[in-house]
């Protein structure tokens, strides 16, 4: 497991005085503040982020050494990373998105089917897109009880019930 989390991405510049558009992934969206500081995936940058007000879609902020509209700009899409150890522990039946990415994916009778690629969200539950084995094809699995019964972090693996229609055809012959 990685010891950063992503918490929220720079979506770019919010006026033209230095001010960021922020995206939070965080579960109370304003609890980005207070992971700070944050980082880059490969910890070459620090970024100490200050909410300034509530703007559609995130936040308008600030960090302390971006202080014009091009600086900020230049930072569009860079994915913002807190340390784990400041995250809230989870209960036993939640995860971080990005524990479950890489994870082996088994059918409740033991086959193979794939590895997860991406956990994806829009606006319901959440979806796991898991790349088949042996394959290029992707399906997305709801990230339910009933269709992920298992999920073992330690063991690197989730056993999956995926529902009718989720998985392509198989050849009979």
């Amino acid at each position: 497991m990685s010891d950063l989390i992503p918490v929220g991405a720079i979506a770019g510049a919010y006026g033209v005085r230095g001010e960021l558009r922020i995206k939070s992934y965080c579960a109370v969206p304003e609890d980005i503040e207070r992971y700070s500081p944050l980082w880059s995936e490969d910890r070459s940058r620090k970024f100490v982020v200050a909410i300034l007000r509530p703007i559609k879609n995130g936040f308008a902020a600030r960090i302390p050494e971006v202080a014009t509209k091009e600086e900020a700009d230049a930072l569009r899409g860079t994915t913002l990373y807190a340390e784990r150890s400041q995250l809230p522990s989870l209960p036993d039946d939640e995860f971080y998105h990005a524990d479950l990415i890489g994870l082996e994916v088994y059918d409740t009778g033991g086959a193979h089917l794939g590895r997860v690629k991406s956990v994806q969200n829009h606006g319901a539950d959440d979806l796991l897109e898991v790349q088949l084995a042996g394959s290029s094809v992707t399906v997305f699995l709801p990230f339910t009880k009933a269709a992920v019964p298992t999920v073992d972090l330690s063991a690197g693996r989730i056993v999956a019930d995926p529902p009718l229609g989720t998985l392509p055809e198989q050849d009979s012959a």
